[in-house]
């Protein structure tokens, strides 16, 4: 798709978002703390079966993200292909994220399929952002899901800073790390031992 063609699409995504615009969902999100400069209120449910309508697009991807429009956004990391997008780039994202819901839905929609997800799932985990804790934890959460077993290198990372978290004040990041905690227990005895052996150092008992 050319640069032009792009930019003729995006204009006419942003136009069907305002002929779906929910003002009341919208207002409860501005209630609620949600920090973007438009937010029409769209469900999720409504932006998967747009994305579904458009088809994976690398250039739409890039160019949606660019707006400040929640639905832009949400829908720039569901048209993402996950095998064209560079490490570089996912940075970028992540360093422009700035709420509980992109980072959730960037995590979900993408993230978590990337070629590379593990990397930068123990990369963010060790982050100072409670946001890039937030979307390192459920990667791995995802792909514990998968059955994706971490070699002992992982294994210990992932233990000291899901142990960090649970003793932190970020409600969302202790419950996602509480959740990956759980998922790597379901890997298999060996790993149950081992969740149970590290929640118990800070008197948590979930098993």
């Amino acid at each position: 798709m050319e640069k032009q063609q792009v930019i003729d699409k995006v204009r006419e995504i942003k136009q069907s978002f305002r002929l779906i615009m929910d003002g009341q969902t919208s207002q409860s999100m501005r209630d609620k703390g949600s920090d973007y400069k438009l937010n029409w209120g769209a469900s999720i449910l409504m932006l998967k079966e747009k994305a579904a309508e458009i088809g994976q697009d690398y250039d739409l991807a890039i160019e949606l993200w660019k707006a400040d429009v929640r639905e832009c956004k949400i829908l720039a990391t569901m048209l993402m292909p996950p095998d064209e997008i560079c490490a570089e780039v996912v940075d970028i994202w992540m360093e422009q994220t700035h709420n509980q819901e992109i980072a959730e839905q960037a995590t979900f929609n993408l993230y978590q399929h990337l070629p590379f997800a593990a990397q930068k799932a123990y990369q963010w985990i060790a982050s100072p952002q409670p946001l890039h804790q937030l979307c390192g934890f459920h990667v791995l959460t995802r792909l514990f899901m998968k059955g994706q077993e971490p070699n002992e290198r992982g294994i210990n990372e992932f233990i000291d800073q899901a142990l960090v978290a649970l003793q932190g004040d970020n409600l969302a990041v202790k419950k996602a790390a509480l959740q990956t905690m759980t998922r790597f227990a379901d890997l298999g005895l060996v790993y149950e031992r081992l969740a149970k052996s590290a929640l118990k150092q800070i008197e948590i008992d979930i098993f």
